[in-house]
């Protein structure tokens, strides 16, 4: 367990990098923020604009360094989300806040660099401390992945860890195999001709196509996936017309799909393109169709991931591991765990009794910042027990 003096400085750390929350490869200010930290840690070996803004640090294992390196990983971007108002550490940029737990994650991986540089003597390899850009939406694993950050540093295992707001403070969650879903999204332009209201015969309605196209997208999960295979289609928006009595030239759907098997994720592509498809022909409008491919799925190494479990429960006891069950919710170090092997950690972090439980990326979510040691302490344990 990190000392007091460590705790407190975390917990100062969180509250300093809230009140500057940066949106994704606009982290100049957080960069800065924690590259002063690593130097007072006393780290050296500092490299910054990795993937445009990010800070990746290495502590030296020395002679006993066996072949690779380990990976920690934090992410460091915030979200264009405005913070309800009144908290002591409040965001001070109006319109974004770090609604995710991205503060907290770079204040346990801070700490953890503080522990293991007090140990790098003790270390078996070198470990890789990456405070990864962008991860909410922008891609900044896969610039640090295709940007060579893997290879140059020779990984041969990585971790990162997630607080979880919907779990109690301090729990372990994690599991082998997919955890967090691929996502994708789409949008679907029904195009029609326009007209008046009075007169529906003389046009073709591309709202009608729409309403058709929402209600044939609830088969695609239903009556084409595999029901013990995870999939979920979702349409989040819809746009069209300007008036009660215009029938308009165009109806817009824009929305999301989840799954976690490659092969699910190739055919809900497939069929909501056709569902899609055949209610725009029904009501006699064509289709316009974009599918923009998100993140793939996290799938955890089976070896790392009982590794974290055996370890977690040997820190803090057995009773405060669980196996998370998958998520559909999606994440950028997907891409990591597609290069090497390793595992995403859950870390509980809400609070039922101090009303700490809003969701992620909701204007009141917050965590408990006693989890923040517990944080901390795992990631060095990973580090020194690789």
């Amino acid at each position: 367990m990190p000392d007091q003096a460590l705790i407190e400085k975390m917990t100062a750390w969180r509250r300093a990098l809230h009140r500057i929350p940066e949106l994704g490869f606009e982290e100049h200010k957080t960069s800065a923020f924690v590259e002063a930290r690593l130097r007072e840690i006393g780290l050296t070996e500092i490299r910054t604009g990795v993937a445009k803004t990010g800070v990746v640090a290495t502590i030296r294992a020395g002679e006993r360094n066996k072949d690779g390196a380990i990976l920690l990983r934090a992410d460091m971007d915030a979200l264009p989300v405005q913070e309800v108002e009144g908290r002591e550490y409040g965001s001070g940029t109006p319109g974004k806040m770090h609604a995710c737990g991205h503060d907290g994650h770079m204040a346990m991986l801070l700490g953890a660099a503080a522990i293991l540089n007090e140990q790098k003597d003790k270390l078996k390899q070198d470990v890789v401390l990456c405070f990864q850009p962008a991860e909410e939406g922008a891609g900044g694993g896969r610039e640090m992945v295709e940007g060579g950050e893997l290879d140059l540093a020779g990984i041969s295992q990585a971790f990162a860890i997630h607080l979880w707001s919907l779990y109690p403070a301090g729990t372990v969650h994690t599991r082998p195999g997919p955890i967090m879903a691929a996502q994708d999204e789409f949008t679907a332009w029904f195009r029609g001709r326009g007209g008046h209201g009075a007169a529906p015969h003389n046009a073709r309605d591309p709202i009608v196509a729409a309403s058709l196209g929402v209600v044939a997208l609830q088969s695609v999960v239903s009556r084409f996936i595999d029901p013990m295979s995870p999939a979920v289609a979702t349409v989040g928006s819809i746009h069209g017309g300007s008036a009660c009595n215009i029938i308009p030239e165009v109806a817009e759907l824009i929305g999301t799909l989840r799954s976690f098997d490659p092969d699910v994720r190739n055919l809900l592509r497939e069929r909501v393109e056709e569902a899609f498809a055949g209610a725009a022909r029904s009501a006699g409008c064509e289709l316009e169709f974009e599918i923009r491919p998100g993140y793939p799925a996290v799938v955890n190494d089976a070896e790392s991931a009982n590794m974290v479990g055996s370890l977690a429960g040997r820190l803090f006891g057995k009773e405060q591991v669980f196996e998370s069950p998958p998520l559909a919710a999606s994440e950028d170090f997907a891409y990591f765990l597609q290069k090497v092997p390793g595992a995403f950690i859950l870390l509980g972090a809400g609070n039922e009794e101090r009303g700490i439980t809003a969701p992620h990326h909701s204007p009141r979510f917050d965590i408990d910042e006693s989890a923040l040691p517990r944080g901390a302490e795992l990631l060095a344990a990973l580090a020194m027990d690789s």
